[in-house]
């Protein structure tokens, strides 16, 4: 009895070893989900948009839309989750542009043809590069909105992060964010080390109170994949000026057909209007 007992427990930590090193090995898979065409910006309802290259600090040439803005008005610069392709926000474009915004959807390395493989440091370049895009475009950090759906939401915390310490963005838009990939790799992996193996951690919450624009957080209740405990968590951590919207349903991709389209754009309305005055009275 005692051999079979001890052979269980044998065979149960060689099976959870190796359980644990596959997700180790494959962690990239777990967390990135590209899709490796990208379809036209008019078969995806954005016909306005252009084929643009942003060149990243690495020397990769990523393939992106852009759409610049009318005089005196933002651009947004959209930063997109971990699966498909900027195709697939076309809907959520369409929503920005009609209420004449500036649009830049960026495609990050190894998304839509795009050469590289996606990583947290390698995100972190491709945001830089769109904004290195938008200033050869004479569009500033003060013309600049970033907006993070999802994963997108740690690179447009770290982007506005870096920027709080030359010339703030107008304004940061946080689509269904988190407090860490880590916190949330935790609570779908309570079995697994997930503290000691991760690497890209995409740390948020320990930037956020240093971001000194407007910002939006917007997330469903119902959301399984990033739990809405962790977005509350990054927002509370978050200086002012701030404001959330806490929906009832939605789920995780669900949000613009409940109204957050509205949300986004009165809300970026507004911060363009607060900078526009603060520029005029100084």
């Amino acid at each position: 009895m005692l051999e079979t007992v001890t052979g269980l427990v044998g065979l149960t930590a060689v099976v959870y070893a190796a359980i644990i090193g596959a997700m180790f090995l494959f962690q990239s898979s777990l967390l990135y989900h590209p899709a490796a065409l990208l379809p036209s910006p008019a078969e995806s309802g954005v016909a306005e948009m252009q084929l643009v290259s942003l060149r990243t600090e690495d020397g990769l040439n990523l393939k992106s839309w852009y759409a610049p803005p009318p005089k005196g008005r933002p651009v947004i610069v959209y930063f997109c989750g971990n699966a498909g392709h900027i195709g697939n926000r076309g809907f959520k474009a369409r929503v920005l542009l009609d209420a004449s915004f500036g649009v830049l959807l960026v495609s990050y390395r190894g998304y839509g043809g795009n050469p590289g493989e996606p990583t947290e440091e390698g995100l972190y370049a491709d945001g830089r590069a769109a904004m290195a895009f938008l200033e050869s475009q004479d569009v500033g950090p003060e013309r600049v909105v970033l907006y993070g759906e999802s994963l997108g939401t740690g690179v447009a915390v770290h982007l506005a992060y870096e920027q709080a310490r030359k010339l703030a963005v107008v304004a940061v838009v946080l689509e269904t964010p988190y407090t860490s990939i880590t916190d949330v790799a935790a609570a779908h992996y309570p079995f697994a080390p997930v503290r000691l193996l991760l690497k890209d951690k995409f740390d948020a919450i320990s930037k956020i109170a240093k971001i000194s624009s407007p910002l939006l957080v917007f997330h469903a209740r119902d959301d399984r994949v990033i739990p809405v405990r962790f977005a509350q968590a990054l927002f509370g951590a978050a200086s002012q000026p701030k404001k959330a919207e806490w929906y009832d349903l939605g789920g995780h991709e669900g949000l613009f057909d409940g109204g957050a389209g509205k949300l986004v754009v009165h809300f970026i309305n507004r911060a363009t209007a607060d900078r526009d005055a603060n520029i005029t009275n100084n």
